[in-house]
This record gives structure tokens, sequence and C-alpha cells, in this order.
């Protein structure tokens, strides 16, 4: 399902991927945020580390009544509170997304999938 707004203009439709490549590439430019983990643990409880290009892999985007519901798989680096980091980055999230394509955002869930200790 997309993203549709009607303007005078025309239609405008986003797909879902394109929603979700925006907000990886949002939630990395957050302070303590290393980068996007897949969604699923790779083995052992490892988490995989994700290149920019495939950011829509550790993003789902659902539809809702209320709009729409986010939710964000990261990895955070070591030593920084984790609790302020996932609150700044949802949102940073949120704000992104609701002045970017003129819709509701009714939740921006964070799920920490690993911390990196950076050398």
């Amino acid at each position: 399902m997309t993203v549709e707004r009607k303007t005078k203009f025309g239609a405008i439709s986003v797909t879902e991927d394109a929603v979700a490549s925006l907000a990886g590439g949002v939630i990395t430019e957050c302070y303590g945020v290393v980068g996007m983990a897949s969604k699923k643990l790779v083995r052992d409880g490892w988490a995989e580390l994700l290149r920019m290009e495939n950011y829509s892999r550790g993003v789902v985007v659902k539809h809702t009544d209320e709009g729409l519901e986010i939710d964000l798989y990261i990895i955070v680096s070591f030593g920084v509170k984790i609790s302020e980091v996932v609150q700044e980055a949802q949102k940073k999230v949120k704000y992104i997304l609701q002045k970017s394509l003129s819709v509701e955002v009714s939740a921006v869930n964070v799920y920490v999938q690993g911390v990196q200790v950076m050398e």
C-alpha cells in the first residue's frame, strides 16, 4: 500500500519502500545510532549492520486508522544512554515524516538490536 495525496495539480503516490528509506536515513543521522539492523537477527543473536541501500530492510511501515506506524531496528553506540537516544530518534523520525509526507504518524517503535563498540 502506498501513501497517496491529491493536489490541484494531480496525484502523488509514495511507496512504502520510499517511506522506509526516508525513515532509515533520518534515524541514522541521530546521535548514538551506529546504523540500521535487519528485522531478523542473523544467528546466535547477532544483528547485521545494513548499508545505506538496504535501509528498508530494517524498517517496517504499517498503515493504521490513526496513520502510519513505523518500526525501526537499529544498532546503538556503546556508552550512550539508550533510552535518550531512542526517545530523540522517535521524535526526529516522526517530525521529518510528518513534514515530508504531510501524513499523520501514529507511532514510531524503535527496537535496539545491538550495541557496537566504537574504536
